[in-house]
Protein backbone atom coordinates (compact mmCIF):
# COMPACT_ATOMS: atom_id res chain seq x y z
CA UNK A 1 0.00 0.00 0.00
CA UNK A 2 1.69 3.11 -1.15
CA UNK A 3 0.24 5.68 1.53
CA UNK A 4 1.11 4.46 4.86
CA UNK A 5 -0.46 6.60 7.05
CA UNK A 6 -2.48 4.31 9.24
CA UNK A 7 -5.94 6.97 8.81
CA UNK A 8 -5.75 6.55 5.14
CA UNK A 9 -5.18 2.96 5.63
CA UNK A 10 -7.81 2.19 7.33
CA UNK A 11 -9.84 4.41 5.17
CA UNK A 12 -8.86 2.50 1.90
CA UNK A 13 -10.40 -0.70 3.94
CA UNK A 14 -13.41 0.98 5.38
CA UNK A 15 -16.04 -1.80 4.67
CA UNK A 16 -13.61 -4.42 6.25
CA UNK A 17 -12.10 -2.73 8.73
CA UNK A 18 -12.91 0.54 9.73
CA UNK A 19 -14.24 1.29 13.05
CA UNK A 20 -12.14 3.76 14.77
CA UNK A 21 -11.42 7.48 13.69
CA UNK A 22 -8.20 8.67 14.73
CA UNK A 23 -7.37 12.16 15.97
CA UNK A 24 -9.04 14.51 14.74
CA UNK A 25 -13.02 14.97 16.23
CA UNK A 26 -12.76 11.62 17.67
CA UNK A 27 -10.06 12.98 20.12
CA UNK A 28 -12.35 15.98 21.07
CA UNK A 29 -15.16 14.16 21.76
CA UNK A 30 -13.34 11.77 24.46
CA UNK A 31 -14.93 11.19 28.28
CA UNK A 32 -13.21 12.55 31.37
CA UNK A 33 -11.71 9.51 31.89
CA UNK A 34 -10.75 8.65 28.33
CA UNK A 35 -8.84 12.32 28.50
CA UNK A 36 -7.12 11.25 31.50
CA UNK A 37 -5.85 7.98 30.21
CA UNK A 38 -4.60 9.36 27.00
CA UNK A 39 -3.19 12.46 29.45
CA UNK A 40 -1.35 9.67 31.49
CA UNK A 41 0.28 7.77 28.30
CA UNK A 42 2.41 11.06 27.88
CA UNK A 43 3.21 11.04 31.75
CA UNK A 44 6.24 8.86 32.66
CA UNK A 45 5.78 5.02 32.57
CA UNK A 46 4.15 3.56 35.71
CA UNK A 47 5.87 1.29 37.81
CA UNK A 48 3.29 -1.95 36.45
CA UNK A 49 2.41 -1.28 33.24
CA UNK A 50 0.02 -3.02 30.68
CA UNK A 51 1.64 -5.24 28.54
CA UNK A 52 1.92 -3.89 24.86
CA UNK A 53 0.73 -5.48 21.91
CA UNK A 54 3.33 -4.27 19.51
CA UNK A 55 3.37 -6.11 15.98
CA UNK A 56 6.74 -5.21 14.19
CA UNK A 57 9.73 -7.39 12.48
CA UNK A 58 12.53 -5.54 14.15
CA UNK A 59 13.10 -2.56 17.06
CA UNK A 60 16.13 -1.25 16.61
CA UNK A 61 17.89 1.47 19.05
CA UNK A 62 21.61 1.60 18.52
CA UNK A 63 24.01 0.63 20.97
CA UNK A 64 21.79 0.75 23.96
CA UNK A 65 19.14 -1.58 22.73
CA UNK A 66 15.57 -1.93 21.47
CA UNK A 67 13.61 1.19 21.83
CA UNK A 68 10.01 1.25 22.05
CA UNK A 69 8.74 4.01 20.67
CA UNK A 70 5.05 4.01 22.32
CA UNK A 71 3.80 6.00 25.46
CA UNK A 72 2.93 3.08 28.42
CA UNK A 73 0.28 2.71 29.63
CA UNK A 74 -1.39 3.24 33.14
CA UNK A 75 -3.24 -0.32 34.35
CA UNK A 76 -6.14 1.97 36.46
CA UNK A 77 -7.62 2.69 33.07
CA UNK A 78 -8.20 -0.72 32.67
CA UNK A 79 -11.61 -0.66 34.48
CA UNK A 80 -14.02 -1.82 32.29
CA UNK A 81 -15.51 -5.26 32.90
CA UNK A 82 -14.89 -6.11 29.68
CA UNK A 83 -13.71 -6.92 26.72
CA UNK A 84 -10.11 -8.25 28.47
CA UNK A 85 -6.92 -6.83 27.10
CA UNK A 86 -6.03 -10.19 25.72
CA UNK A 87 -8.86 -10.04 23.52
CA UNK A 88 -8.66 -6.28 22.36
CA UNK A 89 -5.24 -7.00 20.99
CA UNK A 90 -6.53 -10.32 19.26
CA UNK A 91 -9.32 -8.43 17.75
CA UNK A 92 -6.57 -6.04 16.45
CA UNK A 93 -3.56 -8.43 15.75
CA UNK A 94 -6.49 -9.64 13.22
CA UNK A 95 -7.07 -6.26 11.63
CA UNK A 96 -3.93 -5.13 11.64
CA UNK A 97 -1.34 -6.88 12.64
CA UNK A 98 -1.07 -7.60 9.01
CA UNK A 99 0.88 -4.48 8.20
CA UNK A 100 4.52 -4.99 9.29
CA UNK A 101 4.84 -1.26 10.08
CA UNK A 102 2.37 -0.40 12.30
CA UNK A 103 2.61 -0.78 16.28
CA UNK A 104 -0.05 -0.44 18.89
CA UNK A 105 -0.34 -0.23 22.89
CA UNK A 106 -4.29 -0.29 24.33
CA UNK A 107 -4.06 2.72 26.32
CA UNK A 108 -7.54 1.91 28.05
CA UNK A 109 -10.66 0.15 28.30
CA UNK A 110 -13.16 1.96 30.30
CA UNK A 111 -16.83 1.22 31.62
CA UNK A 112 -19.01 4.59 30.32
CA UNK A 113 -22.21 5.89 30.93
CA UNK A 114 -24.35 3.47 29.02
CA UNK A 115 -24.68 0.01 30.81
CA UNK A 116 -22.51 -2.50 29.74
CA UNK A 117 -20.43 -0.56 26.83
CA UNK A 118 -16.92 0.27 26.97
CA UNK A 119 -14.61 2.28 25.37
CA UNK A 120 -11.25 1.08 24.11
CA UNK A 121 -8.25 3.65 23.96
CA UNK A 122 -5.64 2.81 21.26
CA UNK A 123 -2.09 4.06 20.21
CA UNK A 124 -0.98 3.58 17.02
CA UNK A 125 2.43 4.48 15.55
CA UNK A 126 3.48 3.79 11.53
CA UNK A 127 6.78 3.26 11.27
CA UNK A 128 7.38 3.62 7.73
CA UNK A 129 7.91 7.05 8.71
CA UNK A 130 10.63 8.31 10.45
CA UNK A 131 9.10 11.33 11.91
CA UNK A 132 5.65 9.83 12.59
CA UNK A 133 4.18 10.29 16.07
CA UNK A 134 1.78 8.02 17.77
CA UNK A 135 -2.21 8.48 16.71
CA UNK A 136 -5.33 7.79 19.00
CA UNK A 137 -7.98 5.23 17.79
CA UNK A 138 -10.95 5.02 19.98
CA UNK A 139 -14.23 2.61 19.72
CA UNK A 140 -17.10 1.54 21.94
CA UNK A 141 -17.77 -2.42 22.45
CA UNK A 142 -21.56 -3.30 23.12
CA UNK A 143 -23.04 -5.35 25.95
CA UNK A 144 -22.80 -8.86 24.25
CA UNK A 145 -19.00 -8.33 23.38
CA UNK A 146 -20.01 -9.80 19.86
CA UNK A 147 -19.84 -6.12 18.20
CA UNK A 148 -18.18 -2.32 18.41
CA UNK A 149 -18.68 0.98 16.83
CA UNK A 150 -16.76 3.79 16.15
CA UNK A 151 -17.30 7.63 14.79
CA UNK A 152 -17.80 6.93 11.28
CA UNK A 153 -18.82 3.91 10.37
CA UNK A 154 -21.63 1.13 11.53
CA UNK A 155 -21.34 -2.03 13.52
CA UNK A 156 -18.36 -4.35 13.12
CA UNK A 157 -17.65 -7.76 14.69
CA UNK A 158 -15.60 -7.83 17.56
CA UNK A 159 -13.58 -10.58 19.13
CA UNK A 160 -10.71 -12.68 19.67
CA UNK A 161 -11.39 -14.36 16.24
CA UNK A 162 -13.89 -11.36 14.40
CA UNK A 163 -13.85 -13.26 11.35
CA UNK A 164 -14.99 -16.73 12.19
CA UNK A 165 -18.33 -16.65 12.54
CA UNK A 166 -18.41 -15.70 8.97
CA UNK A 167 -15.69 -17.97 7.44
CA UNK A 168 -17.75 -20.81 8.91
CA UNK A 169 -20.50 -19.68 7.23
CA UNK A 170 -19.13 -19.48 3.90
CA UNK A 171 -17.67 -22.79 4.43
CA UNK A 172 -20.97 -24.06 4.49
CA UNK A 173 -23.09 -21.54 2.09
CA UNK A 174 -20.87 -20.41 -0.95
CA UNK A 175 -21.43 -22.65 -3.47
CA UNK A 176 -20.27 -20.71 -6.58
CA UNK A 177 -17.59 -22.04 -9.37
CA UNK A 178 -14.49 -22.69 -7.59
CA UNK A 179 -10.85 -22.96 -8.67
CA UNK A 180 -8.15 -24.07 -6.88
CA UNK A 181 -7.64 -26.52 -3.53
CA UNK A 182 -10.39 -28.58 -3.02
CA UNK A 183 -9.87 -28.15 0.86
CA UNK A 184 -11.51 -25.36 2.60
CA UNK A 185 -8.83 -24.92 4.96
CA UNK A 186 -8.17 -21.48 3.02
CA UNK A 187 -11.54 -20.08 1.65
CA UNK A 188 -11.48 -17.00 -1.20
CA UNK A 189 -14.71 -15.84 -2.07
CA UNK A 190 -15.01 -13.21 -4.54
CA UNK A 191 -17.96 -12.10 -4.54
CA UNK A 192 -18.96 -10.31 -8.09
CA UNK A 193 -21.74 -8.86 -10.26
CA UNK A 194 -21.47 -10.17 -14.25
CA UNK A 195 -22.61 -6.62 -14.87
CA UNK A 196 -20.14 -4.57 -12.69
CA UNK A 197 -17.83 -3.05 -14.50
CA UNK A 198 -14.80 -3.34 -12.33
CA UNK A 199 -15.78 -6.64 -11.03
CA UNK A 200 -14.39 -7.05 -15.02
CA UNK A 201 -11.65 -4.88 -13.99
CA UNK A 202 -10.22 -7.24 -11.41
CA UNK A 203 -10.24 -10.43 -12.81
CA UNK A 204 -6.45 -10.65 -13.79
CA UNK A 205 -5.93 -10.06 -10.37
CA UNK A 206 -8.00 -13.03 -9.33
CA UNK A 207 -6.16 -14.84 -11.62
CA UNK A 208 -3.53 -13.96 -10.44
CA UNK A 209 -4.86 -15.23 -6.45
CA UNK A 210 -5.28 -18.41 -7.99
CA UNK A 211 -1.99 -18.91 -9.32
CA UNK A 212 0.18 -17.20 -6.78
CA UNK A 213 -2.07 -18.98 -3.63
CA UNK A 214 -2.42 -22.98 -4.99
CA UNK A 215 -3.53 -24.23 -1.06
CA UNK A 216 -6.37 -21.50 -1.50
CA UNK A 217 -10.23 -22.61 -3.28
CA UNK A 218 -10.78 -19.57 -5.06
CA UNK A 219 -14.23 -19.42 -4.98
CA UNK A 220 -16.42 -16.97 -7.41
CA UNK A 221 -20.02 -16.39 -5.58
CA UNK A 222 -21.94 -14.51 -7.65
CA UNK A 223 -24.06 -11.27 -5.81
CA UNK A 224 -25.92 -9.52 -8.36
CA UNK A 225 -26.94 -5.81 -7.42
CA UNK A 226 -30.26 -5.47 -9.18
CA UNK A 227 -30.97 -2.46 -7.52
CA UNK A 228 -28.72 -0.83 -10.15
CA UNK A 229 -27.68 -2.88 -12.75
CA UNK A 230 -31.08 -4.13 -14.63
CA UNK A 231 -29.35 -7.17 -16.70
CA UNK A 232 -27.80 -8.72 -12.88
CA UNK A 233 -30.34 -11.56 -12.27
CA UNK A 234 -30.68 -12.83 -15.25
CA UNK A 235 -26.85 -12.85 -16.20
CA UNK A 236 -26.54 -14.99 -12.72
CA UNK A 237 -29.63 -17.27 -13.62
CA UNK A 238 -27.69 -18.30 -17.25
CA UNK A 239 -25.03 -18.27 -15.01
CA UNK A 240 -26.42 -21.06 -12.23
CA UNK A 241 -27.57 -22.85 -15.43
CA UNK A 242 -23.62 -22.95 -16.87
CA UNK A 243 -22.40 -24.05 -13.62
CA UNK A 244 -24.56 -27.01 -13.33
CA UNK A 245 -22.43 -28.55 -16.21
CA UNK A 246 -19.24 -27.96 -14.84
CA UNK A 247 -17.11 -24.89 -12.87
CA UNK A 248 -14.73 -24.67 -16.14
CA UNK A 249 -17.70 -23.84 -18.41
CA UNK A 250 -19.27 -21.03 -16.30
CA UNK A 251 -15.54 -19.69 -16.16
CA UNK A 252 -15.45 -18.91 -19.68
CA UNK A 253 -19.33 -17.83 -19.89
CA UNK A 254 -18.30 -15.22 -17.12
CA UNK A 255 -15.13 -14.29 -19.42
CA UNK A 256 -17.59 -13.77 -22.18
CA UNK A 257 -20.35 -11.78 -20.31
CA UNK A 258 -17.11 -9.37 -18.69
CA UNK A 259 -16.04 -8.86 -22.42
CA UNK A 260 -19.86 -7.67 -23.69
CA UNK A 261 -20.92 -6.57 -20.29
CA UNK A 262 -21.24 -2.73 -21.76
CA UNK A 263 -23.84 -3.82 -23.91
CA UNK A 264 -26.42 -5.03 -21.42
CA UNK A 265 -29.92 -3.66 -21.78
CA UNK A 266 -32.92 -5.30 -20.93
CA UNK A 267 -33.55 -4.69 -24.61
CA UNK A 268 -30.28 -6.88 -25.37
CA UNK A 269 -29.69 -9.07 -22.48
CA UNK A 270 -30.27 -12.50 -23.73
CA UNK A 271 -28.65 -11.91 -27.12
CA UNK A 272 -25.17 -10.58 -25.28
CA UNK A 273 -25.69 -13.31 -22.76
CA UNK A 274 -26.51 -16.46 -25.17
CA UNK A 275 -23.62 -15.05 -27.19
CA UNK A 276 -21.07 -15.66 -24.08
CA UNK A 277 -23.13 -19.13 -23.65
CA UNK A 278 -22.50 -19.76 -27.31
CA UNK A 279 -18.51 -18.74 -26.24
CA UNK A 280 -18.15 -21.29 -23.74
CA UNK A 281 -18.93 -23.99 -26.38
CA UNK A 282 -22.58 -24.72 -24.99
CA UNK A 283 -25.77 -25.09 -26.22
CA UNK A 284 -27.61 -20.93 -25.36
CA UNK A 285 -31.58 -22.19 -25.83
CA UNK A 286 -31.13 -25.04 -23.54
CA UNK A 287 -29.26 -23.04 -21.00
CA UNK A 288 -32.08 -19.74 -21.55
CA UNK A 289 -34.83 -21.83 -20.81
CA UNK A 290 -33.09 -23.35 -17.53
CA UNK A 291 -32.77 -19.69 -16.89
CA UNK A 292 -36.21 -18.95 -16.83
CA UNK A 293 -37.11 -21.78 -14.63
CA UNK A 294 -38.67 -21.14 -11.11
CA UNK A 295 -35.83 -23.04 -9.31
CA UNK A 296 -33.11 -20.83 -11.08
CA UNK A 297 -34.68 -17.75 -10.13
CA UNK A 298 -35.27 -19.43 -6.46
CA UNK A 299 -31.26 -19.70 -6.60
CA UNK A 300 -30.58 -16.53 -7.67
CA UNK A 301 -32.73 -14.89 -4.70
CA UNK A 302 -30.49 -17.55 -2.58
CA UNK A 303 -27.68 -15.89 -3.70
CA UNK A 304 -28.86 -12.05 -3.09
CA UNK A 305 -29.72 -13.12 0.42
CA UNK A 306 -26.30 -15.13 0.66
CA UNK A 307 -24.68 -11.78 -0.26
CA UNK A 308 -27.14 -9.68 1.91
CA UNK A 309 -26.78 -11.62 5.38
CA UNK A 310 -22.70 -11.55 5.41
CA UNK A 311 -23.26 -7.69 4.32
CA UNK A 312 -21.54 -7.52 1.18
CA UNK A 313 -22.65 -3.95 -0.23
CA UNK A 314 -20.31 -3.35 -3.12
CA UNK A 315 -18.89 -5.88 -5.83
CA UNK A 316 -16.17 -6.86 -6.13
CA UNK A 317 -15.16 -7.77 -1.96
CA UNK A 318 -13.13 -11.02 -1.49
CA UNK A 319 -13.46 -12.69 1.97
CA UNK A 320 -10.17 -14.07 2.93
CA UNK A 321 -11.19 -16.82 5.47
CA UNK A 322 -14.30 -14.14 6.41
CA UNK A 323 -12.05 -11.28 6.37
CA UNK A 324 -14.11 -9.02 3.81
CA UNK A 325 -12.08 -6.63 1.90
CA UNK A 326 -12.51 -4.35 -1.29
CA UNK A 327 -10.52 -5.80 -4.50
CA UNK A 328 -9.74 -2.73 -5.36
CA UNK A 329 -6.73 -2.52 -3.12
CA UNK A 330 -3.38 -2.99 -4.09
CA UNK A 331 -1.83 -6.83 -5.01
CA UNK A 332 0.89 -6.43 -2.54
CA UNK A 333 -1.03 -5.15 0.76
CA UNK A 334 -3.77 -8.12 -0.64
CA UNK A 335 -1.12 -10.83 -0.92
CA UNK A 336 0.14 -10.21 2.75
CA UNK A 337 -3.68 -9.97 3.76
CA UNK A 338 -3.55 -13.76 2.83
CA UNK A 339 -0.40 -14.72 4.01
CA UNK A 340 -1.04 -13.20 7.10
CA UNK A 341 -4.76 -14.46 7.74
CA UNK A 342 -3.84 -17.93 7.20
CA UNK A 343 -0.77 -17.86 9.55
CA UNK A 344 -3.39 -16.55 11.81
CA UNK A 345 -6.05 -19.52 10.71
CA UNK A 346 -3.04 -22.30 11.10
CA UNK A 347 -3.73 -23.02 7.65
CA UNK A 348 -1.00 -23.57 4.33
CA UNK A 349 -1.75 -21.18 1.23
CA UNK A 350 0.59 -23.65 -0.86
CA UNK A 351 2.61 -20.26 -1.84
CA UNK A 352 6.44 -20.02 -2.81
CA UNK A 353 8.68 -19.07 0.25
CA UNK A 354 9.26 -15.41 -1.83
CA UNK A 355 5.55 -14.53 -2.54
CA UNK A 356 5.69 -11.46 -0.36
CA UNK A 357 8.38 -9.16 -1.36
CA UNK A 358 10.97 -8.47 1.60
CA UNK A 359 9.79 -4.84 2.93
CA UNK A 360 12.14 -2.67 4.94
CA UNK A 361 12.70 -3.13 8.82
CA UNK A 362 13.33 0.34 10.72
CA UNK A 363 16.67 -0.87 10.83
CA UNK A 364 17.03 0.13 7.28
CA UNK A 365 14.88 3.23 6.64
CA UNK A 366 16.06 6.46 6.02
CA UNK A 367 17.24 8.52 8.27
Amino acid sequence: MKNRNPLKILGSLLTATLIFTLAGAATQAQTAPAAAASNAATASAPATPVPPMIVTPTLTGGAAGPVDPLPQSDPKYFTAKSPTLATVNSYLTHQWGYEDTLLWRVMGILPTKSDGVSEVIVFVLDTSKPDAKPQRAVFYVLPDGKYAIGAGAGLTIFGADPFADLRNQLKQRANGPARGSASKDLLLVEFADLQCPYCAKVQDTVDQIVKDFPGARVVFQQRPLVDIHSSAFKATAYGICVQKLSDEDFFKYAAGVFDTQGGLTPATEDTILKAAVKRAGLDSDAIATCADTQATKDAVNADIKLGDDVGIVQTPTLSINGRLVPLGIDYETLKKMIVFQAKLDGVATGAAPDILTPKPTLSTLPK
